[in-house]
């Protein structure tokens, strides 16, 4: 196992190798979709409204990790190809549901066979255990990511040593 200092290489870290595959993967999933006009982002959007019951606006980003705001833009973009519809929760008036519109079930049907077909070629090269391993490892960097009071301690260590 190598051990990290002061001195790592950036092919050494953790966050690098994570944002190199990402790019990657990003690149592969826009090749795919790009004769069929789905961004990776669209694509993910798509996979995380359920077919049958519509999903929440407000539970969308959670979901898939963003902010809001940059949900919104997505929304927007989606609305304006009609591949959406945004209506309100007939139980709770203050709801608004996110329905993917017949276009946007083929979409994400696509996006779901781009999907598959990726993690099917990985499974094929990697064990059980090894998958095991990695979503372990992805679950705490998310974890630790996600750690806003850490962050914060972080941050105020780095400007005491910028001053």
């Amino acid at each position: 196992m190598a051990i990290f200092t002061t001195t790592m290489k950036k092919e050494q870290s953790i966050d690098f190798n994570i944002k190199i595959a990402w790019h990657a993967i990003s690149r592969m999933y826009s090749q795919y979709g790009q004769d069929f006009e789905i961004s990776p982002s669209s694509g993910f959007v798509l996979l995380n409204i359920d077919v049958e019951k519509g999903t929440p606006a407000t539970k969308i980003a959670p979901l898939m990790g963003l902010e809001a705001r940059s949900l919104t833009r997505i929304l927007k973009a989606l609305e304006l190809k009609k591949w959406i519809i945004r209506k309100k929760d007939p139980l709770d008036g203050r709801l608004v549901r996110i329905f993917l519109t017949q276009i946007g079930r083929e979409k994400r049907a696509f996006s779901s066979g781009s999907v598959k077909a990726f993690n099917k070629h990985i499974l094929q090269k990697i064990t059980e255990e090894e998958l095991q391993s990695f979503l372990k490892v992805t679950a705490i960097v998310n974890d630790i990511a996600s750690d806003k009071e850490r962050i914060q301690e972080e941050l105020q260590q780095l400007r005491n040593l910028k001053e």
